[in-house]
């Protein structure tokens, strides 16, 4: 069972076309959006996160007739070394909150996730995943 973060750009969508293509069941959807109370500010200054767009993440999971499952970016980019440990206040941790929500209501054993040529996204993903006991499918 997989959870597919997206985020409404291509290489998320990408990436569950081949997850399914693998024999992958995408059994939920996730998605980080920006504050709500940032009226008309679309695009947050992210390192991990594409936000734009994010209005239309509905549409998806109605299309696909899945849950979706979505968490608010508190957090900013704290720790952007090349390295990547749990930091208090990091967009990261964002994500762990929301990937461990699907987890526990979903049962989710891996994550699909476009992060596929930032190593940036790609090591940050990883870590969440580790401490979840979840496979990355990037």
């Amino acid at each position: 069972k997989v959870v597919a973060l997206i985020s409404g750009g291509k290489d998320s969508t990408y990436n569950m076309m081949h997850c399914v293509a693998a024999g992958h069941q995408i059994v939920a959807l996730a998605n980080l959006r920006p504050t709500e109370d940032k009226e008309g500010f679309d695009e947050l200054d992210s390192y991990m996160y594409q936000t734009v767009g994010h209005q239309t993440i509905e549409l998806y999971a109605e299309a696909m007739g899945l849950p979706l499952y979505r968490h608010t970016i508190k957090g900013t980019s704290v720790n952007t070394g090349s390295i990547y440990t749990k930091c208090e206040g990091d967009e990261v941790e964002d994500l762990y909150q929301l990937l461990k929500l699907v987890k526990d209501k979903e049962e989710v054993e891996a994550v699909s996730v476009g992060a596929i040529l930032s190593d940036y996204q790609r090591v940050r993903v990883e870590d969440v995943c580790k401490r979840l006991a979840m496979q990355p499918l990037a």
